[in-house]
């Protein structure tokens, strides 16, 4: 594999042997990896229940290029521009294969051919284009229909509804027909091609995505409107290192690949479908975890888009809102009797009923639960909290309250705690509320009582539920703050640790980070000794072989105790998860497992961006505590966005500098306010001004408004 000056650009002469590990091409609504006969749009399943998985739709754009004569071939992906390249150079003729999913007209996929002519000749030169597409697929029945403007057209509709009563989605393709060969005409020194396929829910919506596509190749515009996209994109999110070429590469594959799985910046449809652990490109039947959405997108993934993108970090909770009936309905099937002797008798009349609403464990459209076991479904009821807690740092980072007025956010969370109140029992011996019979984040276990992590996001969803209901001045029913209050939380006064569950015996195996994440990202208040004492429990006995982010969250830990080393050789870790030229991760390091693992890569992202530079996103502020590792000279993370405006962060071993952009118009709905930097240390206090770099020594602060600045909180 040959290493381009461009850490933007993967190139390689030779293809993976695993093809799993060729580039997925996405957009938030199209997924594809280069090559393969079927591809997924964001949104269609098919199959009920837990038979539901992504519907594989047949992609006309799987074309090798080949020519007779021998070639040098070249294969790179350009992440600047989301477009992936089969170059072929022989004596005659240089051939250029570009795919791309389209970055500003979702609905749009294209392939191109550039021929051009090495040396002056007369003779025609062909070039074969190979495919073995077929109009068909498993799980939807296709017809033929009248050509579309030259276009082939198809239609077809998923032959299994999620639930018993629910919709069939329609799909529509269109696409360019695709000759068996291409000729660079004797007079032509070099020659263009533009293939075009469309995929779309309904007749109207493919028609105008084709007429675009059409003007577009006329007016010159296709790729350049695409390029644009993705530079805009880049332009509001930058993480780079000085000192490690591997880092640096891995952390622009990690932001690539999942800024593809999200949506336009420019999109208004509000038709996203969330994000699964393997993407769009992959969720096939009995693949990737069936492309359902797990706690992976709210945990995980949403973390490092919502630091950068409040417009896409708002499209998760939208998709979360969409799917608030399916969650009503779980947890009216869920049947978890209330058990419980609340602290007063009125209280106690109030939550005999079940409430609230219950997120499935694994989501497709509707919000019922979809996982193919029931006992995930039943008992890893965490995914409630890590769905609130995604609400919660937007509304800190952002102050938009539409979200959570006209957005029904406030739905989600009021629904979640009434949900918490009717699970929780009342345990008269310790005087303590606690949930029994659950499954913890580390799935090695189940049926255990008190999950340290699941009681723990719990508790801080309740008092979310009560601060925001305080918020929009809406009386908050007393049991979420009595909940929140006196729900168990574990704890070994002994060996001044958090056992990971009741009964859990100190020293036996977990899966994954699940304890350590007390810390980051829930927040829990504990001493340092308490922090250390956690993460040297849980470090040596978690599984080697399991999932990647797990590492990325000790690697936060070690980094909040100052040491950087140490969280350096356990992030070095995933390295091992990073297969083939392209950047790709797999779930477990030996290759296993879901492909093009968005949630790994959320991991090691958040690893950087909340370990190295210590953000962590609270109330009133975006506190800070840098630390790099030997090795790592620098780290520039651009376009970071607070309360509306645009930071740009270089971090160096001694000192730190912030630049305040200048404001263009404000992104979504946050309107942009005076901030300042305070220093903990000294507590000196720095304006933010736009354009002018602010430099101060490395230590711990935090961004926060001017004390004259208005807030949403009340005083």
């Amino acid at each position: 594999m040959s290493y381009d000056e461009d850490p933007y650009i993967f190139s390689t002469d030779a293809l993976p042997t695993d093809r799993r590990f060729l580039p997925p091409l996405a957009n938030g609504l199209l997924g594809w990896r280069v090559y393969n006969n079927t591809m997924h749009m964001g949104g269609v399943y098919n199959g009920e229940g837990g038979r539901c998985h992504r519907a594989d739709v047949p992609c006309p754009l799987a074309v090798k290029v080949e020519i007779d004569a021998p070639a040098q071939h070249t294969y790179s992906l350009d992440t600047h521009t989301g477009i992936f390249t089969h170059s072929l150079s022989s004596a005659s003729v240089t051939v250029s294969q570009s795919l791309y999913s389209h970055r500003y007209y979702p609905n749009l996929m294209v392939m191109e051919i550039l021929m051009v002519r090495q040396v002056t000749s007369e003779e025609p030169i062909a070039v074969n284009l190979v495919s073995s597409f077929t109009p068909q697929s498993k799980d939807i029945v296709f017809e033929s229909c009248p050509d579309y403007k030259g276009g082939s057209h198809i239609q077809g509709k998923v032959t299994t509804a999620e639930f018993p009563g629910g919709s069939c989605p329609s799909v529509h393709l269109i696409w360019t027909p695709k000759p068996p060969t291409l000729t660079l005409l004797p007079e032509q020194s070099q020659a263009r091609w533009a293939f075009i396929l469309v995929v779309a829910n309904s007749l109207d919506t493919a028609e105008a995505n084709y007429d675009e596509g059409l003007n577009l190749i006329a007016s010159g515009n296709l790729r350049p409107s695409h390029e644009k996209a993705w530079k805009e994109l880049w332009l509001q999110s930058k993480v780079e290192v000085a000192g490690s070429e591997g880092l640096c590469k891995a952390l622009i594959g990690c932001m690539f690949y999942l800024l593809s799985a999200f949506p336009s910046i420019h999109d208004t449809s509000s038709s996203f479908g969330g994000v699964s652990p393997g993407g769009l490109s992959n969720g096939g039947d009995g693949q990737d975890y069936w492309g359902h959405i797990f706690w992976d997108q709210d945990i995980w993934m949403y973390p490092a888009i919502a630091l950068f993108y409040p417009k896409l970090a708002r499209s998760v909770l939208e998709y979360r809102v969409g799917t608030i009936d399916g969650a009503k309905d779980n947890a009216q099937k869920q049947g978890f009797k209330n058990n419980h002797e609340t602290a007063t008798e009125s209280s106690k009349e109030k939550m005999l009923s079940i409430q609230g609403l219950k997120f499935p464990w694994e989501s497709a459209v509707s919000g019922r639960e979809v996982c193919p076991e029931d006992i995930y479904g039943q008992q890893e009821i965490h995914i409630n909290g890590d769905v609130t807690l995604a609400f919660q740092h937007y509304l800190y980072l952002t102050e938009d309250l539409s979200m959570f007025t006209e957005g029904q956010g406030r739905e989600v969370i009021y629904g979640v705690a009434d949900y918490w109140v009717s699970r929780a029992s009342w345990n008269p011996e310790d005087q303590k509320y606690h949930l029994l019979g659950v499954m913890p984040p580390d799935e090695y276990y189940y049926d255990v009582n008190n999950s340290v992590y699941t009681n723990a996001v719990a508790k801080f969803s309740l008092q979310f539920a009560v601060d925001l209901a305080d918020l929009l001045q809406h009386p908050a029913p007393k049991e979420w703050q009595e909940v929140a209050e006196h729900l168990k939380i574990p704890f070994d006064e002994e060996s001044q640790y958090h056992p990971e569950f009741d009964g859990y015996v100190k020293g036996h195996p977990v899966k994954q980070a699940d304890t350590v994440m007390l810390g980051y990202p829930l927040g829990l208040l504990m001493s340092p000794e308490i922090r250390r004492n956690d993460l040297e429990a849980y470090e040596p006995v978690t599984d080697p072989n399991g999932p990647a982010m797990t590492w990325g969250m000790f690697a936060i830990g070690w980094l909040e105790l100052g040491e950087a080393d140490r969280a350096q050789r356990l992030l070095e870790k995933c390295y091992k998860n990073i297969q083939g030229p392209f950047q790709v991760w797999s779930e477990s390091s030996d290759g296993s497992g879901a492909v093009n693992f968005l949630t790994g890569m959320g991991g090691f992202l958040q690893a950087v961006l909340f370990g190295y530079t210590g953000f962590r996103v609270q109330k009133e502020c975006l506190a800070f505590s840098p630390l790099l590792p030997n090795g790592i000279s620098e780290l520039c993370v651009r376009g970071v966005n607070y309360l509306g405006s645009q930071m740009d962060w270089l971090l160096r071993k001694d000192e730190v500098c912030i630049i305040l952009r200048e404001q263009a118009n404000s992104a979504g709905n946050t309107k942009s306010c005076d901030l300042q930097v305070v220093l903990k240390a000294s507590g000196t206090t720095i304006p933010l001004t736009p354009g002018k770099p602010v430099t101060f020594p490395r230590g711990p602060g935090c961004v926060c408004k001017l004390v004259s600045a208005y807030s949403c909180w009340p005083l």
